[in-house]
């Protein structure tokens, strides 16, 4: 190529040093006449109009003396852009002067430099308002990020599918918060693309920036957005780094409110572009390592990006560049509305009542900029806000929602999908509205089958809050303000191993306590109908079934005509990590399975299945018909669930992280007294507080224990009897990283 030079720009003893470029070839030409770009692109006529409409705007910035960009050097024929026959094939060409500095990425990062940045970007932003180019207004491609949506054909070709979430999770979030104002965002020509590979510093300053192969038509803030991604996403603190860039940028060209509004999307629709682009370069072009050169960093921001809340990046934008924030009403405001027409009796969670007001994954972000880890709530399974979910239910709500009186695919395929989950015998499925329908439903099949009315419950069990369900509640019947126990309950006591009659110092705890439960089933005036227990008793204070007890216990109620119930809305659908199921820990096979909460990620529903035979008595009587039950948009939500569940491997995440969570409590079991049991298995744990080398309940503690993790920024709760135990039962997409923070966090309150 050495004669090219000669030949069109009569350079003379020429070096050509090959650069990385991402879908073109670039070459760094030295000469005795200086240092030049020389840049070549594949021959196609829409790619020939855009690098001459690209050499048209930085011929512009030349006529009005900026010279802080590259400027176009002509062929020996007077042109600009011209077409080579080169290496055998033809290329568009051009020649560019090179520009001296260092690049951004390799300059260490100063408030001074970030400043300089906004500033420069700002200063080239308002030379490019005067500048038009119908070329480029034209141009629709998948870095812009007005066109975000051109991306998503790429989503697929990222290999982990949690990573996957949560790029549909913000391609979901610009829908909800851009695309509806994106008519009202000032448009212009802009770089688009001050990457930390573009921009050039001297002196601690900004001196120049190259490569405006990205230039756009697009909204004037993604200017900002795209530098504040590729200047921050390295960074442990992002927002702050970001507003240095912000406030310099908008004392040169001020930033209006709307634009503020949604700059934090933006950042996060770039960093899916690029991961996007990543992905999608690997998987056709594997050994094109210039594409994925910042790939690590964006998916370290984007996670990160989860943990900040939304309102809080606004704020501390807006406080950047003199705006005023956002003011919620006052937490004692909201509460007051809420009491209005809410009956009190409804209780809130903490001392300090939270207003939230948006979550996502494992997170939840209240009004005023806080984001609080969630390791408390069960009924976002699969995540709060996961995309699939979302997705699905829009789908089917805009498709068809009606009710089982009508044929419709969702529901006997949803039916086999979990069905499948079971044993075959337990393969007749009733779809109702909440595991406490669905508890009551359990309860009027047993009774149907056997034509018996005693029921068996647990002692500390709970199973909804229908009349049914608290009859056969201990949680709710024994309470001090409850109904008390009716005369077709029969109640036994909880086989719990920490602070029961018999303890895990005891051969064979579980039979022992099973020997006792035979026997309040032999000593029945009447024949049971019924045996209701949850694998794990959830509102004891996660306290499992001691091993052995189940099996004899079952046997005994079948034994004499009745059937058992497994509650399994707590414990279902793998959150015990080693099983999907909380029964198949005690190697048994119930009669009837009760499910609810997670069973659709909190869109309201419930399930119950049970063998064809008692389904076939229950016939026998009047139709049973749920006005809700089973309709198509929470069967698509629950078929979503399990595709989370089995695509993201999150029982297996269960069973990895629980046990070290667990490890993790028991470390801290050893250095503190009051720390009487750790029980559960998976993502469901409890934490029994005791006062120091007794096995006393210590509420006071626990209570002070949840609400400093509260003002800390991190949800669990507590329950059991005395409301000692601290139970932690995140959604299932919970890391080893966020178990480290509630142990960090635990530690340091006990320790003070």
């Amino acid at each position: 190529m050495e004669e090219v030079f000669y030949d069109e720009f009569e350079l003379e003893d020429v070096e050509i040093v090959r650069l990385d470029g991402y879908d073109n070839s670039n070459y760094l030409v030295k000469s005795k006449q200086g240092n030049y770009i020389f840049k070549t692109y594949p021959k196609e006529e829409e790619l020939y109009d855009f690098v001459v409409a690209e050499n048209a705007l930085l011929e512009y910035l030349k006529s009005i003396n900026n010279k802080n960009c590259p400027q176009p050097i002509p062929f020996k024929d007077t042109s600009y852009v011209k077409v080579m026959h080169l290496n055998g094939k033809d290329h568009v060409c051009r020649m560019l002067s090179f520009l001296e500095g260092d690049f951004l990425g390799d300059t260490p990062p100063s408030e001074t430099v970030y400043r300089s940045l906004g500033n420069f970007l700002a200063r080239l932003d308002l030379s490019l308002q005067s500048f038009s180019n119908y070329t480029i207004k034209s141009r629709k491609w998948e870095w812009d990020i007005a066109s975000l949506e051109l991306n998503a054909k790429y989503i697929q070709d990222i290999p982990n599918a949690k990573d996957r979430s949560i790029v549909n999770y913000f391609f979901q979030q610009y829908d909800a918060n851009v695309r509806p104002i994106s008519q009202r965002l000032r448009k212009q020509i802009i770089h688009n693309d001050a990457n930390e590979w573009n921009v050039l510093v001297q002196n601690n300053e900004v001196s120049g920036i190259i490569d405006f192969g990205d230039v756009a038509y697009t909204y004037l803030i993604n200017e900002l957005a795209v530098a504040i991604t590729y200047a921050c996403y390295d960074k442990e603190d992002p927002i702050q780094w970001a507003c240095f860039i912000l406030e310099s940028y908008h004392s040169t060209l001020p930033i209006v409110d709307i634009e503020v509004s949604v700059l934090y999307y933006l950042i996060a629709a770039r960093l899916c572009i690029s991961v996007c682009n990543s992905a999608h370069s690997k998987k056709v072009d594997p050994d094109n390592t210039y594409a994925s050169v910042s790939e690590k960093y964006a998916w370290g921001m984007l996670y990160r990006l989860l943990e900040i809340n939304p309102i809080y990046a606004e704020n501390e934008f807006r406080k950047a560049i003199g705006l005023s924030m956002k003011q919620p009403f006052r937490v004692d405001e909201v509460l007051q509305k809420r009491n209005k027409n809410i009956s009190a009796i409804l209780s809130v969670s903490y001392n300090e009542p939270i207003y939230m007001v948006k979550s996502t994954f494992q997170y939840m972000y209240d009004a005023y900029g806080n984001t609080f880890l969630d390791a408390y709530n069960n009924i976002p399974h699969v995540g709060h806000s996961h995309p699939t979910v979302v997705a699905v239910g829009q789908k089917q709500m805009a498709t068809l929602n009606t009710n089982t009186r009508y044929l419709y695919d969702n529901l006997s395929q949803y039916a086999e999908r979990l069905a499948a989950k079971f044993p075959a015998s337990l393969n007749k499925v009733f779809l109702v509205n909440s595991g406490s329908a669905a508890s009551d439903l359990a309860i009027r099949l047993a009774k149907s089958y056997t034509n018996r009315e005693k029921i068996m419950v647990m002692e500390s069990g709970y199973h909804g809050n229908t009349q049914t369900s608290i009859d056969i509640s201990d949680y709710k019947f024994n309470n001090p303000k409850g109904q008390g126990q009716k005369e077709y309950i029969i109640k036994t006591q909880i086989p719990n191993t920490y602070n029961g009659k018999y303890t895990s110092t005891d051969k064979e705890v579980g039979k022992l306590y099973a020997e006792e439960a035979i026997q309040q089933i032999t000593d029945a005036e009447h024949t049971i109908a019924a045996f209701i227990c949850e694998p794990v008793v959830g509102c004891a204070g996660q306290i499992p079934i001691a091993k052995g007890y189940l099996a004899p216990v079952y046997k005994a109620i079948r034994a004499q005509g009745g059937v058992c119930i497994s509650d399994e809305v707590q414990t279902g659908f793998g959150r015990l990590g080693s099983h999907f199921w909380g029964y198949e820990t005690h190697g048994v096979v119930p009669d009837i399975v009760i499910m609810g909460k997670p069973i659709a990620n909190g869109h309201p529903m419930g399930a119950v299945i049970c063998t064809d035979e008692i389904a076939a008595s229950f016939e026998k009587g009047v139709e049973f018909f749920s006005s809700f039950g089973g309709n198509p948009v929470s069967c698509a939500i629950a078929t979503a669930v399990l595709d989370v569940i089995e695509e993201e491997a999150l029982q297996e995440n269960a069973e990895e992280v629980g046990v070290y969570y667990k490890n993790g409590l028991k470390e801290l079991q050893k250095k503190y007294k009051c720390i009487g049991d750790v029980r559960g298995s998976g993502l469901f744990l409890g934490i029994e507080i005791v006062f120091e080398n007794t096995t006393k309940p210590n509420t006071d503690l626990a209570a002070n224990i949840k609400n400093r993790m509260r003002n800390r920024g991190i949800l669990i709760s507590t329950d059991g009897p005395y409301n000692n135990v601290l139970k932690s039962k995140p959604p299932l997409c919970f890391t080893k990283e966020n178990v480290d923070e509630v142990i960090h966090a635990l530690d340091e309150i006990l320790l003070s």
